[in-house]
């Protein structure tokens, strides 16, 4: 889904898509491969109509959260966890709870919904 989107009209190459709405299941989360010529990858978490976006790299070492594809979320799906060392990250804010990086953050990236499509910024995971 990727090229230019209107904002209000506008034509902007500002955004990138990274998927409808109604791709990402609701308390489910959802991984995307990093934008061209990027390196890391981002996921975003769906509660209802809202839904956070996050660079997909652990605080502690810098490298990809889950375990297999679209694996972010622990058994009872409130926390994201890091599969390498156990860090618990809180959904809604990415801060995390407990494991070697506890009081730092998950990065966020600035998300937007138009027309039932999650839009971030194009250089989201540069």
């Amino acid at each position: 889904m990727g090229g230019p989107l209107r904002d209000g009209g506008a034509l902007t190459l500002a955004e990138r898509a990274l998927c409808r709405l109604d791709e990402i299941a609701d308390g489910a989360a959802r991984g995307f491969p990093p934008p061209p010529g990027g390196f890391t990858g981002l996921f975003a978490l769906r509660r209802g109509g809202e839904v956070h976006v996050y660079v997909n790299a652990c605080p502690h070492l810098g490298i990809p959260l889950e375990p297999l594809p679209d694996r972010f979320l622990d058994g009872a799906g409130r926390h994201v966890v890091c599969s390498t060392h156990g860090a618990r990250f809180r959904a809604e804010d990415g801060f995390c709870v407990s494991g070697p990086c506890a009081g730092d953050s998950l990065e966020a990236v600035p998300v937007r919904i138009e027309d039932g499509v999650v839009l971030v910024p194009a250089e989201a995971g540069l």
